[in-house]
């Protein structure tokens, strides 16, 4: 199938990525997501400070119930679609960073829209303290919006990030559907011959 790039997003500078949008539920409201900190760990790609990074800080002083989402842009989808994004965290032991990543049709960006899990980062497994690729298939026919969401106990938390976010949708090739179409049309004449 041809692939067709619906979304391509290194970060450079998070606060003018067209369509992002950033949203912070935790409990005290700390800060959003927010440009990358190279002095914590450098870029995936580009810049050193070109990813988009949450901490414990998601909650006000680091204290408080984290709940912190980037969300992408409304996408038009068409069939199977491939997302890709790396994530690292701060090198540090003893923290239980958790990153879910979920998806909404349509454009609602309301917490009740993302109702699919597409994968868990972290939590009851080791977030990788190194920049590493993720790759989620979903088939989806429309619109809808992906939402990198932080979440767990502030005092729990570190330091994450994201960058080289990537949404490409697979057209069926031209051939395949003249084939479909030829294969439906012998169908059709086998079933009139059938009649008679």
């Amino acid at each position: 199938a041809a692939g067709i790039e619906v979304l391509s997003e290194d970060f450079a500078n998070l606060a003018d990525a067209p369509g992002w949008v950033r949203i912070n539920r935790s409990i005290p409201p700390g800060a959003p997501w927010c440009q990358g900190a190279p002095d914590i760990f450098p870029a995936q790609a580009g810049s050193p400070g070109a990813y988009a990074a949450a901490s414990c800080r998601s909650a006000a002083h680091g204290v408080g119930r984290v709940d912190n989402s980037l969300i992408t842009p409304t996408l038009t989808l068409s069939g199977p679609t491939t997302l890709s994004f790396f994530t690292s965290r701060e090198r540090v032991d003893g923290f239980d960073d958790l990153l879910e990543v979920r998806f909404g049709r349509g454009s609602d960006i309301d917490a009740a829209a993302f109702d699919t899990l597409l994968a868990s980062i972290g939590g009851a497994t080791d977030f990788p303290a190194q920049w590493q690729p993720w790759h989620l298939d979903l088939t989806v026919d429309g619109t809808g919006r992906f939402a990198f969401r932080y979440v767990g106990d502030a005092a729990r938390l570190s330091h994450v990030g994201l960058d080289t976010v990537r949404v490409v949708t697979h057209l069926p090739e031209p051939t395949s559907r003249l084939l479909l179409a030829d294969g439906l049309g012998v169908l059709g004449l086998l079933r009139r011959h059938e009649r008679h």
